[in-house]
């Protein structure tokens, strides 16, 4: 008996000394595993989110985060600890338990609801010698249910929806821009806040991440309950989103590449002649000249003579203008001279690699061309000094910047020693297009007010989404599975927290579908004819439309004329989106002012019909739309992949007999299966037909026609007819209620292309549809800015036909139907 009491003593000794082995901080605790010979951090940065450092035992290790620019709060979290050596960490939202004899955090809601747990780490850091600096490669990994949908990684080509079941190297590149956060159906996030290579792992017997290049663990917990609660936590923590202009919301044409001025300008006009609607013409590469001037932010080309004129030009056509520019500089130009002169450029091979043109690159003439360090303040400012003087001053609207992780060839592992301002290039590495991006932002928004940010840009790291920043797939092929891709790969995108994405309409290297080499006869074929269409619906519906491409010309007026069905298809999908831009720019505020998200997932809305969890061909495109592009070809083969491997690669050309020419009657319907979510009902947009959820349809197509349905308790507004954003007021907007159940929508206004709404020079005229008893509310307009209308008309329409005229003069009026 002596002997048990002894026992006993000694156990609850030991259970009060792990539980008094922990320093309480201002935001969280600090502890020490001695068993794993790991110091434990956790920050709280609000009730929801909170931080978990983990570094070797006696290490002290400073990192500040380049993605998270939240502080840690001072918590009034409740700490206790347990008689089994557990210390308790009790939020109004969370409790997150760390074990401090295995070293193990566990999240669960305060209902005791398990929500995720880390699996015991014996491997945490295994040393690493990265350039001659003794550190480490870092490893966590968590359990996760079987059935837990997880999602998000950034922009994957893998066609998944769910990201379960899978290993990927997260680096980035031309078309996969990588981020290293995960979201559950559980409504809880996990971001690895790493920049080397990491390795997702999900199998059965973990989730996990491993970093090449680490000195600390460094993790943030996120919960939200829903997709969009998780969105909230992830932008509270890495920056909210800012409004892009109205303009950037209408349809952009760009190709590789207008070669004169006059070609440029010339689009323009030739879409205003035909009363094609357009906002923005983009300017590739090469208005600089040679290679050897590579990305001079000079236009030193002599076919661009009169740089100034020609934004002039589009400009007086009522369109707006971007430019590409690069991570690099040819060794002719004067920021080449500025960076190289600090010491601020790397030697890895880039694009281009040789200083002439063609294909292959001749290595006989290398181009020198050098990607600066973008991690360096000083060369950042180096960058915005000559693309500010070179470029901006003279009217330019936004930026293209391309090859932003950046293009990296033939690379050593010597070439990831190189120093960047922040380390080795192997630690920061992934990170490269947030500073990039971010550098160009927060210049532009120091010299002007007047002007909103808007930047196109191939790469995308976590945070980016502050800086005015939409993100494309990269240099997609012109294929039917690699446009399948896109939409998962959008999708999961904009599940990480950053919302602007977009593809190359039509898809980048299209060249197979020529006859010969450089023909331009794809645009008559057929098979390609209808890839185009369909990707050019499916731009309709992402936060930018943009058609662009190499190989084939990818102007409307290349496929037709008015009449002929492919043309008309390709026009009317602009002009539907053009219809959408009161809803669409109303969406875009709900995204900036309240977490929301253009493209989303079905689970997203639907989560409890969990059909929609892992669908990835349809999705909700604002909170009332749902879309469901057509994926597959309905009047022609698809080509093969083994019908492509020809073309791949930059600049190869279609060296077979190309695709065949073949007749397809597209004036025929067809039709394709589309599942409706479970717990609403939907209206199909063309036919105002009504359908109960939680069921698959056979719904008819055709060339001009995709399956588009509205969520019953819907208010969808719809614009006038126009040729660009800004050419009429929206003084007579038809708004469209949709009823099968209570509903409300904030109409949002402002001056379009200023910064004067976040001093509160905006309007929002909030709508509520009463279901039972059939009536609209459009309530009292909140809010001023100048040139605001102060009187409008409402026509206000049902699906039954229904519709009734209402003079709105800023005061709540109510209408019964």
């Amino acid at each position: 008996m002596k002997r048990n009491i002894a026992t006993m003593a000694f156990c609850l000794c030991a259970a009060w000394s792990w539980a008094q082995t922990y320093q309480q901080t201002e935001n969280g605790i600090k502890t020490s595993i001695p068993g794993k010979q790991v110091d434990v951090e956790v920050q709280w940065f609000n009730p929801n989110s909170l931080r978990v450092l983990k570094t070797p035992q006696g290490k002290t290790v400073e990192k500040k985060s380049l993605s998270v620019i939240a502080l840690p709060e001072k918590s009034d979290v409740k700490v206790s600890t347990s008689g089994n050596g557990e210390i308790v960490m009790k939020s109004p939202v969370l409790v997150v338990t760390l074990d401090t004899k295995t070293g193990v955090l566990s999240y669960a809601k305060t209902d005791g609801s398990l929500l995720l747990k880390e699996q015991e780490n014996n491997k945490a850091f295994t040393p690493f010698n990265d350039a001659g600096k003794s550190t480490y490669s870092v490893y966590q990994g968590f359990t996760v249910d079987k059935e837990e949908g997880l999602y998000g990684l950034g922009q994957l080509q893998n066609g998944q929806m769910m990201q379960r079941n899978m290993t990927k190297v997260l680096v980035q590149g031309n078309v996969e821009d990588v981020s290293p956060i995960f979201q559950s159906t559980k409504g809880y996030g996990v971001f690895w806040d790493n920049y080397s290579a990491t390795t997702y792992t999900d199998n059965e017997k973990e989730t996990s991440f491993r970093s090449e290049v680490g000195e600390c663990i460094d993790y943030y917990f996120m919960y939200g309950g829903s997709a969009d609660g998780v969105i909230a936590q992830v932008r509270a923590l890495t920056g909210e989103v800012p409004m892009m202009p109205l303009w950037s919301y209408g349809f952009m044409q760009s190709k590789e590449r207008y070669k004169s001025q006059e070609e440029t300008v010339g689009v323009v006009k030739k879409y205003r002649e035909l009363g094609i609607p357009l906002d923005c013409i983009i300017q590739d590469w090469q208005y600089w000249g040679h290679n050897y001037l590579w990305n001079a932010m000079d236009f030193q080309n002599p076919t661009f003579s009169r740089p100034k004129q020609m934004i002039d030009d589009v400009h007086a056509l009522n369109a707006h203008m971007m430019i590409s520019i690069w991570s690099s500089f040819g060794p002719a130009t004067k920021p080449y001279r500025a960076l190289d002169k600090e010491g601020l450029l790397f030697d890895i091979e880039t694009w281009p690699q040789s200083g002439v043109e063609g294909w292959p690159p001749n290595p006989e003439y290398p181009s020198g061309v050098r990607v600066y360090d973008a991690y360096s303040p000083k060369a950042r400012d180096i960058y915005w000094d000559h693309l500010n003087k070179g470029i901006f001053q003279l009217g330019m609207d936004g930026w293209w910047m391309d090859s932003t992780e950046p293009d990296h060839f033939n690379h050593k592992d010597s070439d990831f020693d190189r120093q960047t301002y922040l380390g080795s290039y192997r630690s920061v590495r992934n990170a490269y297009p947030l500073v990039t991006v971010g550098g160009v932002s927060d210049h532009q928004r120091e010299v002007t007010k007047d002007k909103r940010v808007i930047i196109l840009t191939r790469s995308g790291f976590l945070g980016q989404q502050r800086y005015g920043s939409n993100v494309w797939s990269g240099d997609v092929q012109s294929s039917w599975d690699m446009f399948r891709r896109q939409v998962t790969a959008g999708l999961n995108f904009s599940l990480t927290g950053m919302p602007h994405w977009n593809s190359d309409l039509g898809g980048f290297f299209a060249g197979s579908y020529n006859a010969s080499f450089g023909d331009n006869s794809a645009t008559k074929n057929p098979m390609y004819q209808e890839l185009y269409v369909r990707w050019v619906q499916f731009g309709a519906f992402c936060p930018m439309m943009r058609s662009h491409g190499a190989d084939v010309s990818r102007e409307f007026y290349w496929y037709g004329k008015a009449g002929e069905p492919v043309y008309d298809a390709l026009v009317d999908a602009v002009k539907l989106r053009y219809s959408l831009l009161p809803y669409l720019y109303s969406t875009a505020w709900e995204v900036s002012h309240r977490q929301s998200t253009f493209m989303r997932a079905l689970f997203m809305d639907f989560l409890n019909d969990k059909k929609t969890w892992n669908i990835g061909n349809e999705y909700m495109f604002g909170k009332s739309l749902l879309v469901a592009p057509v994926l597959h070809a309905q009047y022609t083969p698809e080509q093969k992949q083994k019908q492509l491997k020809e073309n791949e690669g930059w600049g190869q050309g279609n060296k077979g007999k190309g695709t065949p020419v073949l007749n397809a009657d597209f004036t025929q319907s067809k039709e394709m299966e589309v599942y409706l979510p479970a717990g609403c009902g939907w209206y199909d947009y063309w036919t105002n037909d009504f359908s109960e959820g939680g069921q698959n349809l056979k719904i008819k197509t055709t060339l001009g026609r995709i399956p588009l349905f509205v969520r019953a308790g819907s208010i969808v507004p719809i614009g006038p007819d126009v040729q660009y954003t800004g050419e009429k007021k929206w003084d007579n907007l038809v708004v469209r209620v949709y009823p099968g159940a209570n509903g409300d929508f904030v109409l949002y206004e402002d001056e379009g292309d200023n910064y004067n709404y976040e001093s509160g020079a905006y309007t929002e005229i909030p709508m509520t549809w009463n279901d039972a008893k059939r009536t609209l509310t459009i309530g009292a307009r909140k809010g001023a800015y100048e040139g605001m209308l102060a009187e409008r008309k409402f026509t206000v329409r049902t699906p039954d036909g229904k519709e009734k005229v209402v003079d709105y003069k800023g005061k709540k009026v109510t209408v019964k139907f």
